[in-house]
Parts: structure tokens; C-alpha cells; sequence
């Protein structure tokens, strides 16, 4: 299995930025331990704080793989070009957030992606990259 994760503004900042809300692990050393607890998954990430480079790599990821984890931070509740882009690619997208959306500002509680994803998963930290993969190959499983 192949898999992208993809993620929007300020991700890059994760371990730094507001550690309360977002915890203090960086994901780059997050995504190390993915990649050795799912040793059997290729998996792939890709960060960007510009809109347009998010729509373009989703749109060059269509086909490439088999699922897009999507964490497009901000660009969630903002981004009409991210769900359209969403909407217009065949690759099952899950979208993801760290935080619970619905705990925090109301201008969160709205996202572009969801209607076209596959499936949300939001509040569990840094887990929720996980719980996606998981998603991705418990549909493999069902499916075989």
C-alpha cells in the first residue's frame, strides 16, 4: 500500500507551536515512527503553507497512490480550491486534524474537504495520522 499525507500551514511548526493544543513532538520525527511501525506501507508526506502547491500535489498524487491523508490545517475551513481539488481526484482522501475542530473556534467547525473525503478524523493528536492509515488498510482488509 501507498500512501500520501499531506499537510497545510503550520504543520511545519508542530513541537513548537502552541504545545498545548498541538503537543511538542515535531512531525518529521512523528513520521519516522510511522514509517517504522508500518514498515509494510509506503508512505510519503509532503508540507506546504501555499494553497496552490496543496492543490497541485493533490492533483499530481491522484492514481499514485492508493490514499491521500489529508491535514490541510487553515486552508480546512478556508480553501475552496482544496475541496474542489478533492472533489475532482479518484484517491480515497481521509481528511485529519490534530485538534478537535469542534472544541475550538467556530470558524473551525466548517470544512471545504469534508463533503468530498472519504472519512474525518480529528482529536486524537498526533494519532489521528494513524487511525487514517489504519483506515486505509482496514478497507484493504474488508475488501480482500
Amino acid at each position: 500500500m501507498k500512501l500520501l499525507i499531506i499537510n497545510g500551514p503550520n504543520i511545519n511548526l508542530l513541537g513548537k507551536r502552541e504545545p498545548g493544543i498541538y503537543g511538542t513532538q515535531s512531525f518529521e520525527d512523528f513520521f519516522v515512527n510511522l514509517q517504522f511501525k508500518y514498515k509494510d506501507v509506503e508512505l510519503s508526506h509532503f508540507q506546504s503553507n501555499v494553497e496552490g502547491e496543496l492543490v497541485t500535489k493533490l492533483q499530481d498524487a491522484d492514481t499514485e497512490f492508493d490514499g491521500i491523508i489529508l491535514n490541510a490545517a487553515a486552508y480546512t475551513h478556508t480553501s475552496i480550491a482544496i475541496g474542489d481539488a478533492v472533489k475532482g481526484i479518484m484517491t480515497a482522501v481521509v481528511e485529519v486534524h490534530i485538534s478537535n475542530t469542534f472544541s475550538r473556534e467556530e470558524f473551525r467547525h466548517n470544512s471545504f474537504i469534508s463533503p468530498a473525503a472519504k472519512g474525518v478524523i480529528l482529536g486524537f493528536g498526533m494519532q489521528s495520522y494513524e487511525l487514517a492509515i489504519q483506515s486505509f488498510l482496514n478497507t484493504v482488509k474488508d475488501e480482500g
